[in-house]
């Protein structure tokens, strides 16, 4: 199998991570060039690993090395850069969220499979070993009652590149996870969404949304999201009829407790998910397989995040339509 050529776009707090597993080596693909505004820092990088710089990222779409392309930038300039990966025929791997709005990730959506050009939208909680190991466990505990999901982050510093635009903060930034583990986790569509947010002032940003959302066969689903606490902590937890599942990807443990109360733990090997990732999507261009997180994947995450802003802003509950 070739080696395929990728070019990163995008080499800030983020990027350098995708960076980082790339170099250290992932099967059938290579990095071959980086785009980054900050011309010294970029050009430097790029003259120390050996690699193509390019200032204007239209030039790395255009470098015939470039087979296909990662796109680690804010979702405000995603959009631009995934229509024209798409405009220079590049298959391309993209950050979530997929658009700031439900609008700018149709736009890619259609353009996408207009002209057949792949796209794997990068949720990697998806790629977790705590969420799959609560979707393979999740029979032992019988049928669902309800979802509980959170995530709190301590508050963003300056030196970190806000992930949203215009006054959307934590939902879109760290949120947009949790929405697409409901589709994943639960294997169904959201049909509903009732959302609260806290906002630091009137015109900024959101830093904490609390949301309930119904699936398509009923199952409520409870989210707290939070760009406030002073430590990390993420879980999703289960509620069954016979049992409970906490899922916790900041400890690495999953916890079966039973319906006497009885817990056990299950301690779980951390492995880094952008490396999963990007092999994921190599493997599908290679073999011309699907994508395994669609671009309308990114589409309905970001969909019901637009109900929950619009829930938040009315004070009503927002009905989804149906894909």
């Amino acid at each position: 199998m070739a080696s395929l050529g990728l070019g990163l776009i995008g080499l800030g707090r983020h990027g350098q991570r995708y960076a980082h597993h790339l170099l250290g080596g992932i099967p059938h693909c290579r990095l071959v060039a980086v785009c980054r505004r900050d011309v010294s820092t970029g050009r430097e990088f790029a003259t120390q690993h050996g690699l193509s710089f390019y200032h204007d990222y239209h030039d790395l779409l255009a470098d015939p090395s470039v087979h296909a392309v990662l796109i680690v930038t804010p979702p405000a300039e995603a959009i631009r850069i995934a229509l024209d990966a798409i405009r220079y025929t590049k298959p391309f791997l993209i950050e979530k969220p997929l658009g700031c709005t439900a609008h700018d990730a149709q736009r890619i959506v259609t353009a996408s499979i207009q002209t057949k050009i792949p796209l794997m939208v990068a949720h990697t909680l998806r790629y977790e070993e705590a969420i799959r190991q609560l979707k393979q466990h999740g029979e032992r505990i019988g049928p669902w009652q309800y979802l509980v999901m959170t995530n709190r982050l301590p508050r963003a510093t300056d030196q970190e590149t806000p992930q949203a635009s215009s006054n959307k903060g934590a939902l879109l930034e760290i949120g947009i996870h949790q929405l697409d583990l409901v589709r994943f986790v639960t294997g169904h569509e959201v049909a509903q969404v009732s959302c609260d947010m806290e906002r630091q002032h009137p015109t900024g940003p959101d830093v904490r949304a609390w949301a309930s959302l119904k699936t398509e066969r009923g199952l409520p689903c409870l989210l707290d999201v939070s760009r406030m606490s002073t430590a990390r902590v993420t879980r999703a937890e289960i509620v069954g009829e016979t049992g409970q599942l906490i899922a916790d990807w900041t400890s690495h443990v999953l916890v079966l407790v039973d319906e006497k109360g009885a817990s056990t733990s299950i301690p779980l090997t951390p492995r880094p998910t952008i490396p999963r990732v990007i092999s994921d999507f190599v493997q599908a261009i290679h073999t011309k397989a699907a994508m395994p997180i669609t671009g309308l994947d990114g589409l309905r995450a970001v969909q019901i995040a637009d109900a929950c802003y619009e829930s938040a802003k009315t004070g009503k509950t927002i009905i989804l339509k149906p894909n």
